[in-house]
């Protein structure tokens, strides 16, 4: 089970997303660090645990803002071997100009795809990429084609449910059997509402490979110990 930190970026800090009303997040306080600098919030995350590839949701760039990119490059100056899977809020190829350069692997979020003939542009030429299929309740966000036909998934997939990101509340369970038993050749990542190890554990027996954790981490609700029993179970 890889479990992927998130870090969610609005006007130069780190925010604590609740249920995807963007609208009400405010600079995160962390049992980590005293700061929601976004270097300090990434260095506190990797002195907790090796974490080998950290998610950015720019939120400033998915709400048509100017994004972060100074932010991230920073990142990635400081810590080079870092996988950085980056929602920016990607709608068209244009959209990935400003990251040339940075090595990121770019996150394409359902919501922000107006049809199918949009991810097919940004896919062009088969460039790695991430796909995160978005929930808000039980409605869908983006081309329903994408959502039923796996075919056209990437290796790594998230399943989304933004209503539970943030809430305390457990991980849609049903939805991401569903993508489990859906899927044929891709890595399923559940995102949204984990609480602890037990969620964790939950998800990797469903057949999830991985999940992305906020609140989590920062309350100190999932710690290193539980993260290094779980590597290490994996390993045996």
């Amino acid at each position: 089970m890889n479990i992927i930190p998130v870090i969610d970026l609005l006007d130069h800090h780190v925010v604590h997303a609740r249920r995807g009303e963007r609208q009400h997040y405010r600079p995160i306080e962390s049992s980590l660090c005293d700061s929601s600098e976004p270097l300090a919030i990434t260095r506190a995350l990797l002195e907790l645990y090796p974490f080998g590839t950290l998610y950015i949701a720019d939120l400033n760039a998915i709400q048509g803002k100017p994004a972060h990119v100074d932010e991230i490059a920073i990142i990635r100056r400081y810590y080079p071997e870092l996988r950085i899977w980056l929602d920016a809020g990607f709608k068209e190829a244009r959209d990935l100009e400003p990251w040339t350069g940075l090595d990121i692997t770019p996150v394409f979020g359902s919501e922000s795809l107006a049809d199918m003939d949009a991810y097919h542009a940004l896919t062009e030429g088969d460039a790695a990429h991430v796909l995160s299929l978005d929930f808000r309740g039980d409605q869908y966000q983006g081309p329903d084609t994408l959502r039923k036909t796996p075919a056209l998934w990437p290796a790594q997939v998230i399943g989304m449910t933004l209503a539970n990101v943030g809430s305390n509340e457990g991980p849609d369970y049903a939805r991401m059997q569903q993508l489990t038993e859906m899927e044929r050749h891709s890595t399923i990542y559940a995102a949204g509402g984990v609480r602890d190890i037990q969620d964790i554990e939950r998800l990797q027996e469903q057949g999830v490979a991985g999940a992305l954790v906020a609140s989590a981490l920062h309350s100190g609700q999932i710690s290193r110990d539980d993260m290094m029993r779980i590597s290490a179970s994996q390993a045996n």
